[in-house]
């Protein structure tokens, strides 16, 4: 069941603004907390999802209902496990869909500009209102594995371990640019007007073209291929512009329903957070930044299949928190479904992130 917490003072932001109270931050928790609350794991959500990472409902599947559960990794029969949706996201959090209490009007572009860290500063201030000293893991894949490592860097003593999966330490300039395209796509449909369509149109053709790109991305050509080829969606070639190949369909209903959940702006704003993420930012390396969190216990998951945040990026990263002297454990998973593999594959993320909490 969703929760509030409301944030009653002001916070100041990495843009160097001030975010004012209320500012509310959604949550779910799953499991219970033991007496001297040591079971606490933070689950962090990647870059559309939300506070519902888990439900035993069979109409309404939590993101991340593969490896929350009786006897699963994150054991809630064991673990208490919290869930909070993103600073700057739609989904019961403060966020440009938000109404700005100055004017009883949503934010759109007056809301703050958000960062990585400060989606972490919010959750810090969830997690010390829920009692908790220390959490016993913070775990998430992609912008979710971005939040985790921000966990250890600015919060290590809070900290016992962390799960980074399918994720990288910064941006590179194709990651980059694949973000900006889909920005764009949203800030040139008419309907966008610079932020404030909350009380006219939506962007939805914009919107819907963005998550095509994104969701291009998120697959494997492998899995592509396999699952569409060059089948048509009628028996013969169409000659025109219309859907012609089975695959053009798919990205084409993955768009329209992207557009039915998901605010335009917080799209915005959520992919230039993951873009300006970088932990190595004013240090000259990234074993500089993150001797802080050498006493943090690591987990490193890729997939062989993920070309968004491939293998080589998160070897880096493991290799550089191994030459801090940190406790880390790196695993490349043979999963052929691309970066969202980390929402699809079970059993040796079970097995293999169950083992790893055994022993922290």
């Amino acid at each position: 069941m969703e929760k509030i917490f409301i944030i009653d003072k002001p916070l100041d932001l990495e843009c160097k603004k001030t975010l004012y109270p209320p500012i509310y931050i959604a949550y779910e928790t799953y499991g219970m907390l033991n007496t001297d609350k040591t079971n606490a794991i933070l689950v962090c959500h990647a870059l559309t999802g939300s506070a519902c990472a888990y439900s035993d409902n069979t109409d309404k599947k939590g993101w991340w209902n593969i490896l929350i559960g009786p006897n699963k990794a994150l054991d809630t029969n064991k673990y208490f496990i919290i869930c909070s949706n993103v600073l700057g996201s739609c989904y019961g959090s403060s966020g440009p869909s938000s109404i700005n209490p100055k004017t009883n009007k949503p934010y759109a572009l007056d809301f703050p500009f958000v960062t990585i860290k400060d989606m972490v500063e919010a959750q810090k201030l969830l997690v010390e209102h829920l009692g908790i000293e220390k959490l016993l893991c913070a775990i998430g894949g992609s912008m979710g594995g971005m939040q985790v490592l921000q966990w250890a860097k600015s919060y290590p003593y809070m900290v016992k371990s962390v799960v980074a999966i399918a994720t990288t330490h910064r941006h590179n300039a194709v990651q980059i640019a694949f973000n900006e395209v889909a920005r764009q796509a949203v800030i040139n449909d008419p309907e966008w007007n610079n932020g404030n369509y909350y009380s006219q149109g939506f962007p939805k053709y914009g919107l819907a073209v963005a998550r095509m790109v994104g969701h291009i991305t998120y697959l494997s050509q492998n899995s592509m291929q396999k699952k569409f080829g060059r089948n048509l969606v009628s028996d013969k070639m169409g000659f025109n512009f219309s859907v012609n190949f089975q695959v053009e369909n798919y990205l084409h209903y993955k768009g329209e329903q992207f557009t039915q959940r998901f605010d335009a702006n917080s799209f915005l704003y959520l992919t230039k957070a993951i873009d300006y993420f970088d932990l190595q930012q004013d240090y000259p390396t990234l074993e500089d930044a993150m001797v802080c969190a050498k006493d943090v216990k690591f987990l490193i998951l890729s997939f062989s299949s993920d070309w968004l945040y491939p293998k080589e990026q998160s070897k880096y990263l493991a290799n550089a928190l191994e030459s801090i002297g940190a406790n880390v454990s790196y695993r490349n998973i043979n999963y052929g479904y691309g970066h969202d593999s980390f929402l699809l594959e079970s059993a040796e993320q079970n097995f293999i992130i169950g083992s790893f909490l055994r022993f922290v």
